[in-house]
């Protein structure tokens, strides 16, 4: 049996389609979770931590191929730093990162840690390959759904974004962890760019909700990389199949179809 390619954030939105797929192409996997999991049917999970740096050296061990999707709003860096010193040790020989489009351009905190991320693998001395994406439809359905619960809605001005729907990006991160390693690759977004407006309307339209939409304006830094589109992929881009309008057709569909509750 050929060895297992260790998972990080296996248990994420991300992680749970691109486990799967991995199992469908033959390949026995080792996830790394911070909260135990029986294994079974080629799947084993180990206990660790990234920020802490606790368990990742046995995780890696006997290990050729890191995929590591583990991320949040801060501690990429140091997670990453941790991670790329254990699968050094531990002769790896590809790591797989999952990156956000802007990273190395829009000035804001979360991508700062992303860009450092993304630099800790290429200095690793590891082969590396590191793939830029759009943000999620998930995260958007999550942001506009957060925001729909206020008395207005406000939509922030000139900013844009060019949402990829989650299989999108596994089926492309499984097809790069089983070919060797390719450096900075091609970035992966969307279909379609949208403004913040168009994404609130579909919303609110398949939701049957209504919301005043004052305009607000992104200070700083920060809000002029994003009116100048600096967090949208550029023309050399890879596109995902499935639109935002696919995907909030799925899940109002999926939630009509639940059982009400008493």
């Amino acid at each position: 049996m050929s060895t297992p390619i260790l998972l990080t954030g296996g248990t994420g939105t991300l992680g749970g389609h691109v486990l799967p797929l991995l199992r469908a192409a033959g390949h026995p996997v080792r996830v790394l979770s911070r909260q135990p999991h029986d294994s079974a049917d080629g799947v084993e999970y180990v206990s660790g931590d990234l920020r802490t740096d606790q368990g990742i050296d046995a995780a890696v061990g006997g290990v050729h191929t890191v995929l590591h999707l583990a991320g949040g709003p801060k501690g990429d860096a140091e997670a990453t730093a941790h991670l790329v010193r254990a699968a050094r040790a531990a002769g790896v020989e590809h790591l797989v990162y999952i990156s956000v489009i802007g990273a190395d351009r829009v000035p804001v905190g979360w991508l700062q840690s992303k860009l450092a991320a993304e630099q800790a693998i290429a200095g690793s001395g590891i082969g590396w390959t590191t793939m830029r994406a759009a943000q999620f439809h998930d995260l958007v359905f999550k942001t506009v759904t957060t925001m729909a619960k206020l008395p207005v809605f406000p939509i922030p001005g000139g900013l844009r974004f060019e949402p990829v729907d989650a299989r999108d990006v596994a089926a492309r991160l499984v097809d790069l962890t089983l070919q060797s390693p390719a450096g900075l690759v091609s970035d992966l977004a969307g279909p379609r760019v949208y403004d913040m407006a168009e994404l609130a309307d579909t919303f609110l339209r398949a939701s049957g909700k209504h919301r005043l939409r004052p305009p607000v304006r992104i200070p700083g830094k920060a809000g002029r990389a994003y009116r100048a589109g600096d967090n949208l992929a550029d023309l050399r881009a890879d596109r995902g199949a499935r639109s935002w309008e696919d995907f909030l057709a799925g899940k109002f569909a999926h939630a009509a179809a639940q059982p009400a509750r008493s």
